[in-house]
């Protein structure tokens, strides 16, 4: 129950795939998470799944990595937008995530260097680079990137407003730091983590640096905010059914899986 007058964090994960009647389906090829409107947290859909109205209410965006699920609709956002941005779309990341960004995306032979090109207002993409265990303000939201443990420089985030506060990992393996940061939090609205893989398909979860059910249960040992409701994101699509039933059986925590276009408020 959320008290009158109080400050909150709506959250929506935007869709990905859509049926031949455009419904949004339960696949999750890309992530893309739409704070209060007005801030994404990484891209992977922001391009597609956004319509004209949103993408011009949208002025920042905070990337946990530079993987092509998460990175690939910021191309076509800022294309989208190029002509009618009166300042600049501000992307903050990692500055490893940064110089991916720049050297093997926005290079002029997968796509145009937009951090160096001007429409008639100005600048059309400024970089903030983050370091991870400190604050910084993304709107007004407050933001803490925690170094998660992926195959490539990733974080997870904490996200404030007010006396609101949740918490997404990213995509990760195991964790020490993340979990040292959100138990210090004097309080949790919402854990998101990843479990992408079913438990049969370990090794390559391990080698990939992804969860399975049976290593989130164990991850969630670690997770002190008992109260804490707990979303499961960033599911492989061919295993979506084997992993929602997987999860069914972790009885450690009330686990539940993120809706899809389903607007949160935390």
């Amino acid at each position: 129950m959320i008290a009158v007058g109080a400050v909150i964090v709506r959250l929506k994960l935007l869709p990905t795939s859509f049926d031949s009647f455009g419904c949004a389906t339960l696949h999750q090829h890309l992530c893309c998470f739409l704070i209060d409107d007005v801030v994404a947290v990484d891209a992977g859909s922001l391009a597609t799944s956004t319509t004209p109205e949103q993408k011009r209410a949208i002025r920042n965006v905070v990337l946990t990595h530079a993987h092509i699920d998460h990175v690939a609709g910021l191309p076509l956002f800022i294309d989208d937008l190029f002509v009618s941005l009166q300042e600049p779309l501000e992307v903050y990341a990692l500055v490893e995530v940064i110089d991916i960004l720049e050297t093997h995306i926005f290079n002029w032979k997968v796509y145009p260097r937009f951090s160096e090109l001007k429409n008639q207002f100005g600048e059309v993409l400024k970089y903030r680079a983050f370091l991870t265990g400190k604050e910084f303000k993304v709107a007004h939201l407050t933001f803490k990137a925690i170094k998660v443990n992926h195959k490539v420089p990733s974080v997870g985030l904490i996200i404030r407003d007010g006396d609101s506060r949740i918490a997404i990992t990213g995509d990760t393996a195991s964790m020490s730091e993340f979990w040292d940061a959100v138990n210090s939090e004097s309080k949790l609205n919402a854990l998101l983590i990843e479990c992408a893989f079913p438990n049969d398909l370990q090794e390559l979860a391990n080698n990939s640096y992804h969860l399975t059910p049976k290593l989130l249960e164990e991850e969630l040992v670690k997770f002190r905010h008992t109260e804490c409701p707990v979303y499961v994101i960033n599911i492989k699509p061919m295993y979506y059914e084997k992993v929602l039933a997987e999860l069914n059986q972790i009885n450690s925590f009330k686990v539940r899986t993120l809706q899809i276009g389903k607007t949160y408020e935390f």
